[in-house]
């Protein structure tokens, strides 16, 4: 069986827990959401989409 989770959410969770945990401030915490958002709005976006594929290709290749 094949589970799919989006990343958006689970960073969502991580960040989430960080906080929680008060291992990151919630100030920090909303200034890297902000620098994601503008992040994204850069030519540094496809980028880092090739990275995290590439890295999530490697890891799918490794189960099978």
């Amino acid at each position: 069986m094949t589970l799919t989770i989006s990343l958006a959410l689970l960073f969502g969770v991580g960040a989430f827990v960080l906080i929680r945990f008060k291992a990151v401030g919630l100030v920090a915490a909303v200034i890297l959401v902000l620098f994601g958002f503008y992040l994204a709005s850069t030519d540094a976006r496809t980028t880092i989409n090739d990275l995290v594929s590439g890295a999530l290709s490697i890891v799918r290749s490794i189960d099978t």
